[in-house]
Formats: structure tokens, C-alpha cells, sequence
């Protein structure tokens, strides 16, 4: 039975049918064999009368060969279409169900970070497992098995008029009988399916965030609660699941028993019209067993119906995804490679090693040199409407210079790398980079010079070179030595295993934390940005490792525009401009002995008197 109805089926087959189109003649040539298939079963079924009236009862033997022969002839091609649609099947859904996945993967990563903040990570995941599923399944075997049973019970039903209208008005009877139940049935069952879903996705959520959190689950000696917690969530799961099991597990055996009485009635009423000599043997025959085995495709037709009707809703799920307005870019201006010319402007040279900004212009591009200069002027920010995270904010990082920001924790100081890099469009005022408003720039190019060490490092699947070159995909093993040397990270590498070809799995779960952070900063260091940002990025990392990253960090940071959050104050002290932040305002900026000396704020922080939180 269905686990969930589609909303709007009209618009869900209208989206779903571009697929369908892409492989028109095959879906074509799978259901007309599948209608063969079901015909050869029907027409094999309606010579048993001929069969027995005009070669069993005369005992003609030839005649009764050549009629075997026939059928069987007819019933081998009933296998063959049945071997071809079933193959054919296989192969047509699961190109299809690529296409599906590979379009809802492709725009998954066009989307802003907005849907996954109000998206969790299972509803999402959701629709890449069970949707699809449940589609697959349906188009697996529902797609043919739906025709077969509509060709088998449409021409079931025309023949059974066709060989006696009388008993048939019982048969119809019968079928109404089990219409209505299949219908009562159907809406207890949809209420109950829909309740496990519901239950059933907050067990997932919840098993998904312990195996996440066994460290702090042990750690808290939190397995009793955790164990009571799910054992109230998994009960709500049974009570839901029987009810929905119990109306959905009747179905067959109450319709069987229907079509058990229907058959047995039919069967003595035949054998008294038969007696009367209203109706002859090999028509009862015929009518018999197609009263016999019209039950059951109308059986699976009802069920093939419920299931296309879940895969409907699983791909009204997807389509719900796909609909999702992408990340917005109209910015023009470009990334791009120059060199210097002889009259002392730049031209596009993909050999050269230095980048400047493309800005397009009626009497010809004009070219910006990257420095890295950055500034947010009255910039203003709410990740709703009716809050503003950012109020006002203005600064001024020179190329070249770090800048730091430090706060309690909510203050808004990661909400600003966050719109350095475009995750998210200001509500007012301006940012510059270069003197170009960022809006105005492509937001791969902007991002492309960019470098970002986040304080919840994130590891993928892969070796240790292949998680630093996840930096820059063109750096070669040079250049990921040179990476790790510049973050401290070449000597612990070396001391694994397979040094670099060390295969890292389940987010680098085999490091320890400092040296998964050390990787995240080699991985930063491999691009070679103008601009770096830094959000707790040694926050991970004990003080004998601190101090060698930062070593390695200042001569990374020669040159470029750094931008650093900590909470560690020792952290920040070099910094050329630090900047107090508080409810979305910047209340103190100076360098590290101008602030205190002023005794604000910072003062309070660095002498402990005030705790960062």
C-alpha cells in the first residue's frame, strides 16, 4: 500500500514524463510486449472453448494437435515478450533513475546555503535513498506489471460478457464487492503508512545523531537515557506500522475470499445453466477459469496503482528539491589570467601565472590586478527579515593585512566571512573587493580566490594528497608537499603508513583532531589565495601545534589578505586590526595594544575579567 499520496499528480507526471520522453521507444516496445504478453494469456484462455466443443467432445485428434500447437506456439510468444520487457525494463529504469539522481545531485550543489539551513541533512538525504527507491521500485515492476493487469482484466471482462452476460452480472457483483473494500481499506491504511513515515524518519534522525555522537554519548555515560529515548520513538513506529500492516495485510486474503464464493457460486450456476443446455461445456469451461484468474490481476492492479501512486509522491519529493531557486549569480565580472603588455596594460594569457578581474565594458574589458583588498561599507544583515545579524558594519582590510575579529559567541563575526565569500547577499550597504562591488562579480571567480579554514574541519573519502589537492585539483605532488610543509603538516604525514597515499574514511576518523585541522590548512594553503579566512582554525589544535602552525601560517599569510575569528586572544595579537564585536556591531577596533590600553572590552577579555561565550 501507498505510503503517501502526490499532491499535485497532473504537475509530478508532467515534470517526470521529460524523463519518460528520453526514452520513448523503448518504454513504447517494453509495454507493447508486456500487452502481448498479457493477451496470449487471455486469448489461451478463450480457446478452451473451441478446443473442447470442437476437438475433445468430437474426438478429433488432428484437429485437437493442430489446436495444441497453436496455443502453444501463442503461449511461447507470450514468454519471449515477457523475457524482452523484463530485461528491457531493467536496463530503461535504471537509466532512468540515473538521470533522476544525477539531475538532483547537479542541483543539490546549486542551491544556497539558505536550503540547508532549513533543510536537515536526513530530509535531504531522504530524498536521494527512499525516493528514489520507492521509484525504482515502481518502475521495476510496476510499469508492466500495471499493463499486463489492465490488459488481462479488460480482456477478461470483454470475454466473460462475450461467453454468458448472465453469470457475468454475478462476477461484476463480486468485483463491486471487493472495489468497496479495497476503498475502505485503502483510506485506513494510507493514515496509518502516513504515520509510520512520520515516525519512522524521527527514528532515522534520531539513530543518525547518536551514531554521529557516540564519542559525547559515552563520554556522559548517556546510553540509558538514549536507549529510553528510542524506545518510545521505535513503539510509536509499531503502533503505526501494525495499523497500517493490518489494514494492508487483509486485503489479499479478504479478495481472495471474495473471489473464492464468486467462483463457487458461478461454478453451480454454470453447471445448471449447462445441465438446461443453456450454455455449453466448453464455454462454461472458459468462463471458469477466467472467473479464476481474473482475482488476481485485479489484485496487483490495485496494488501496482498504490505503488505508482508512492513513487509519484517520492518523485513530487525530488521535483520539490529540484524547484528550489539555485544560488542567484548575475555577476560579470571574471577571473581571469593576464600579463603585461608592452604599453604597460594587460591582455588574457592562459600560460601566465597572474590573475586579474575581467569587468566588461562597451569599448573593451577592463582589467583589475588582484590584491585583496576588501571592505564593507554600512553593511547590514539578517538571515530573516525580521532580525539583523550585521548592523552598519564598516572596515577595511589593506591587502596584505590580518584582520581579526573577537566576540561573544552570536556576535556576528563568522555571519561576515560568510559574506565575503557571497553565501549569503547583504541587505544593505556595500563590500568591495578591489574596489569591485562583489555583487557585480561571478561568484566562482570570487570564491576562486578565496581560501577558508573553518573550524569544524570536514575530511572526504580519499587519500591525504587527494584532501589537500581538494584545494586547488590542478596541484601536483609538489605542490601538495609544499602545502603541507607550509601548515606543519608534512612531518606527522610522513610518520603514517602510506605518508601521503594514506586513505582517510568516515571524515579522517583515524586522525586525531589537531591533525585533521592541520590538513584543513594545507588544503587552504595548496590554493595559494589573496585572500585567507580563518574561523577557529587552531581552535582543534594543542599549544606546542598551535605555535608550529603558526609559524607555518605567517609565511603563508605573507602577502596576502587574512581575515581571522578566535576565541583565543594569544591568537590574534599580531593582528593589524582587531575588531570587537557585540549583537551585530563592531564596539572596538585597534590593534592589540592600542585596545588594551583603552580598557574596553578587549581589555576585559584578555585579562579574563569578561569571558568570550
Amino acid at each position: 500500500m501507498a505510503r503517501s499520496k502526490p499532491k499535485n499528480i497532473k504537475y509530478t507526471l508532467k515534470k517526470f514524463s521529460v524523463y519518460f520522453k528520453n526514452h520513448a521507444f523503448t518504454l513504447t516496445l517494453v509495454g507493447f510486449m508486456a500487452a502481448v504478453s498479457a493477451f496470449t494469456g487471455v486469448l489461451g484462455t478463450y480457446l478452451l472453448k473451441p478446443i473442447i466443443n470442437n476437438y475433445i467432445l468430437p474426438g478429433n485428434i488432428p484437429g485437437l494437435l493442430r489446436a495444441l500447437l497453436l496455443m502453444g506456439g501463442m503461449y511461447l510468444l507470450g514468454v519471449l515478450c515477457t523475457l524482452g520487457y523484463s530485461q528491457l525494463m531493467v536496463r530503461v529504469g535504471q537509466r532512468i533513475i540515473r538521470e533522476l539522481r544525477d539531475d538532483l545531485f547537479n542541483h543539490v550543489q546549486t542551491l544556497p546555503l539558505r536550503f540547508f539551513d532549513t533543510h536537515t541533512h536526513g530530509d535531504v538525504m531522504s530524498r536521494f535513498t527512499n525516493d528514489i527507491d520507492t521509484i525504482a521500485e515502481a518502475l521495476n515492476n510496476s510499469f508492466t506489471v500495471l499493463i499486463q493487469s489492465f490488459v488481462t482484466v479488460a480482456g477478461s471482462f470483454t470475454l466473460l460478457i462475450v461467453l454468458d452476460y448472465r453469470l457475468s452480472l454475478i462476477v461484476i457483483g463480486s468485483f463491486v464487492l471487493m472495489f468497496l473494500f479495497f476503498r475502505y481499506s485503502g483510506k485506513k491504511s494510507h493514515r496509518y503508512f502516513a504515520r509510520q513515515q512520520k515516525h519512522m524518519a524521527g527514528v532515522n534522525s534520531f539513530i543518525e545523531e547518536m551514531v554521529d555522537g557516540q564519542k559525547v554519548v559515552k563520554v556522559f555515560n548517556h546510553e540509558e537515557e538514549n536507549l529510553a529515548n528510542f524506545t518510545t520513538l521505535n513503539e510509536e513506529l509499531r503502533k503505526a506500522g501494525t495499523g497500517a500492516l493490518t489494514f494492508s495485510g487483509i486485503l489479499i486474503p479478504v479478495s481472495v475470499s471474495i473471489s473464492y464464493l464468486n467462483y463457487a457460486i458461478t461454478a453451480c450456476l454454470g453447471a445448471v445453466f449447462a445441465i438446461s443446455g443453456s450454455i455449453d461445456l466448453g464455454t462454461l469451461a472458459s468462463y471458469l477459469v477466467f472467473v479464476r484468474q481474473t482475482s488476481m490481476p485485479i489484485n496487483q492492479f490495485s496494488q501496482q496503482v498504490n505503488m505508482i501512486l508512492a513513487a509519484l509522491a517520492g518523485a513530487e519529493h525530488i521535483f520539490e528539491v529540484m524547484d528550489e531557486a539555485p544560488e542567484t549569480d548575475s555577476g560579470t565580472v571574471s577571473l581571469v589570467k593576464v600579463r603585461h603588455t608592452a604599453d604597460g596594460s594587460y591582455e588574457e594569457a592562459e600560460l601566465s601565472n597572474q590573475f586579474a578581474w575581467k569587468t566588461p565594458a562597451p569599448g573593451g574589458a577592463h582589467y583589475t590586478p588582484i590584491k585583496g583588498d576588501v571592505r564593507f561599507e554600512e553593511v547590514t544583515f539578517g538571515y530573516t527579515p525580521t532580525h539583523k545579524v550585521l548592523k552598519n558594519i564598516s572596515l577595511h582590510a589593506a591587502p596584505g593585512q590580518k584582520i581579526a575579529f573577537v566576540g561573544s559567541t552570536g556576535a556576528g563575526k563568522t555571519t561576515i566571512t560568510n559574506l565575503i565569500n557571497r553565501f549569503y547577499e547583504i541587505d544593505g550597504g556595500k563590500i568591495t573587493y578591489d574596489g569591485i562591488d562583489i555583487r557585480q562579480m561571478q561568484k566562482s571567480s570570487l570564491r576562486q580566490t578565496l581560501s577558508v579554514v573553518l573550524q569544524d574541519t570536514h575530511l572526504f573519502t580519499g587519500t591525504i594528497a587527494d584532501n589537500i589537492r581538494y584545494g586547488n585539483l590542478a596541484a601536483d605532488d609538489a605542490m601538495v608537499i609544499e602545502a603541507a610543509k607550509l601548515a606543519n603538516a608534512d612531518s606527522f604525514i610522513r610518520r603514517l603508513p602510506q605518508g601521503y597515499n594514506t586513505f582517510l574514511t568516515s571524515d579522517g576518523g583515524n586522525l586525531s583532531a589537531g591533525q585533521r585541522q592541520l590538513l584543513a590548512i594545507a588544503r587552504a594553503a595548496v590554493a595559494d589565495p589573496p585572500v585567507l579566512i580563518l574561523d577557529e582554525a587552531t581552535s582543534s589544535i594543542d599549544t606546542y601545534t598551535e605555535k608550529m602552525v603558526e609559524i607555518g601560517m605567517d609565511h603563508l599569510m605573507q602577502g596576502r589578505t587574512v581575515f581571522v575569528i578566535a576565541h583565543r586572544l594569544s591568537t590574534v595579537r599580531n593582528a593589524n586590526a582587531i575588531l570587537v564585536l557585540e549583537n551585530g556591531e563592531i564596539i572596538e577596533r585597534g590593534n592589540h595594544d592600542e585596545l588594551v590600553a583603552a580598557k574596553g572590552r578587549y581589555y576585559q577579555l584578555y585579562t579574563g575579567q569578561f569571558e568570550l561565550t
